[in-house]
């Protein structure tokens, strides 16, 4: 395997979008060795679709498109980050803030966290952020690679 692997898509901010970025990084990481059926595959999953989510609901209108970026470095770390080009950074919401939804960043935060992983949050060149989540990449090695 390469030392260094990347993959991205970018999509139209409309809702339909949060199942093809989950399915597109699902299908990357398939071809990178993560057996779908993997418990990490199905947190993987529903963090893309948490961060997905937050760009197409939270820019408002401002980022008409968003790109999913999935990066594996040496076999050692698994990188996804969504960018949109709105400049508005997320923010985690009180506790006791009672809402139907708002809860996009705990959740993810604390599945990253569950899997040894970190969130950050990046400006890009043009005034829009990346959320980014770093996890320990733990696919099987494959025979013959390495």
């Amino acid at each position: 395997m390469a030392d260094h692997q990347e993959a991205s898509v970018t999509l139209p901010s409309d809702p339909a979008s949060v199942s093809a970025a989950r399915a597109y990084v699902a299908n990357v990481l398939t071809e990178w060795g993560l057996p779908g059926e993997a418990e990490v595959a199905d947190t993987i999953r529903l963090i893309v679709s948490e961060l997905a989510t937050n760009a197409v609901q939270h820019t408002r209108g401002q980022s008409p498109t968003f790109t999913v970026d999935v990066r594996l470095d040496r076999d050692e770390r698994l990188r996804i980050g969504v960018t949109d080009s709105h400049p508005r950074y997320p923010r985690r919401l009180p506790a006791a803030v009672q809402q139907d939804n708002g809860r996009g960043m705990v959740i993810i935060r604390w599945l990253t966290a569950e899997c040894g992983g970190k969130l950050s949050v990046s400006p890009t060149a043009e005034g829009g952020k990346t959320v980014w989540i770093a996890l320990p990449w733990t696919a099987p090695v494959q025979q013959g690679h390495r």
